[in-house]
């Protein structure tokens, strides 16, 4: 019973993922788009409100500002998803295996532009949208193969949001859309989760991931939760 974005979070916590926005795609939300016709229970939870408490679309904020053990982005289907940290070695030891940046660019498995950006990101730490648009020299022209490039970086878990920032005036005080901040997963996680991911088999992480999607939704597709937990 999702009341509040402190229930979102519990919920959230003891799931280990979900989609976002609303959109279960086969496998998992915790809150869905119109869910409140749907419930046998009231609640206050309305999309577009901007009520931090209960408003689903300003929890994306609020867990990009005030959390580190959950990691939000591109991360399911090419769509906006959650994982916590605990969970999130698993998906490292599925979809990484391991393999560095570099090594996946020598392979031919990274875009070239993905590695202009991720060239950036991992030289400044941290960098809003713009900024990475800049340093890397992404024209207007670039835009599609720009965003092609952010959500594949997201999805091989390289890079993720981290934190969002606003542009500052001539008299120091912030103005207009906030703009949202990316780093590397590394930065974002640190060495442990990398640790635990290189000690599990991918396999058995396959396996595991499989078992609690159908914990959380026991008529997901074979076909949807491997491509689900492959990010493919």
């Amino acid at each position: 019973m999702i009341r509040c974005y402190d229930d979102f979070i519990k919920a959230l916590l003891a799931a280990g993922f979900s989609m976002g926005g609303g959109n279960a795609d086969g496998i998992y939300a915790i809150i869905e788009w119109g869910w409140n016709e749907e419930l046998p229970y009231d609640t206050p939870i309305r999309w577009h409100t901007g009520d931090p408490k209960t408003d689903p679309w300003e929890w994306i904020n609020r867990v990009l500002d005030e959390r580190d053990d959950i990691a939000y982005g591109k991360l399911f289907f090419k769509k906006s998803g959650y994982i916590t940290k605990e969970w999130f070695p698993y998906f490292l030891a599925v979809r990484r295996d391991g393999i560095s940046f570099d090594e996946a660019y020598e392979d031919g498995t990274i875009s070239h532009f993905a590695k202009r950006i991720y060239d950036v990101v991992s030289t400044h730490e941290t960098l809003p949208v713009e900024e990475i648009k800049r340093l890397g020299e992404f024209s207007r022209e670039d835009k599609s193969g720009f965003d092609r490039a952010m959500t594949e970086l997201q999805m091989r878990l390289f890079i993720s949001p981290c934190g969002r920032r606003y542009k500052i005036s001539q008299d120091g005080k912030e103005y207009g859309w906030s703009s949202t901040v990316f780093c590397t997963t590394e930065r974002f996680f640190g060495n442990d989760v990398f640790n635990e991911a290189a000690s599990i088999d991918v396999e058995d992480a396959k396996n595991k991931l499989t078992q609690q999607v159908l914990k959380l939704n026991p008529s997901a597709q074979d076909k949807r939760i491997t491509k689900f937990i492959l990010g493919s």
